[in-house]
């Protein structure tokens, strides 16, 4: 199943535009990850030195872009004058009767506190809910988040329980608040 293409997405804050993932980013995304490296590695999985070069983000894309072909998944770059600086992604789509994503976003800490990630993500729910039909989309956030927490908020999730051990990142298993947002 292809999912439907998302119309144009409006500007963010600052100059900061959004675009869906491309098979020629992996350049690009290995720099934006380089360059965030320190600053991000508590907030993500523990990720080997592959992952920062442009072969290793090359695997990543494909797995992506395959998961966009199957309809699972919708990725998108966000980026400043052709720059990549950061992601964000409706991924675990689901279709039947639960009609339901998980998002999961990422901004380098030189553009955090912008409203980058309001703004983006006020674009994909709208792409959830009238291009893709989805009822509900989920996020999960480690409790120390208070920023992305923050962001959910002001993007009307609403906090629906406790998940231990979630996921592990930066090497240990961490406990994540799982949100939700009911689109319709």
């Amino acid at each position: 199943m292809h999912l439907p293409t998302p119309p144009s997405l409006p500007a963010l804050p600052g100059g900061v535009g959004m675009r869906l993932l491309e098979a020629a980013d992996p350049p690009a995304l290995a720099r934006a990850y380089r360059d965030d490296r320190e600053q991000s590695a508590p907030w993500e999985p523990a990720r080997d030195d592959a992952f920062f070069t442009p072969e290793g983000q090359a695997a990543v894309v494909a797995r992506r872009l395959e998961a966009r072909a199957a309809g699972t998944d919708v990725p998108w770059v966000i980026v400043v004058e052709d720059r990549i600086i950061g992601t964000i992604t409706l991924n675990g789509i689901v279709r039947g009767p639960l009609l339901s994503g998980h998002v999961g976003y990422w901004v380098d800490s030189r553009f955090q506190g912008r409203g980058i990630c309001s703004a983006a993500l006020a674009s994909v729910l709208q792409h959830a809910r009238e291009e893709l039909g989805l009822h509900r989309v989920q996020a999960s956030v480690m409790p120390r988040n208070a920023p992305s927490q923050a962001v959910l908020h002001r993007a009307g999730f609403t906090l629906i329980g406790l998940a231990p051990s979630y996921l592990r990142i930066a090497g240990a298993w961490e406990d994540h608040l799982l949100y939700q947002r009911i689109l319709h």
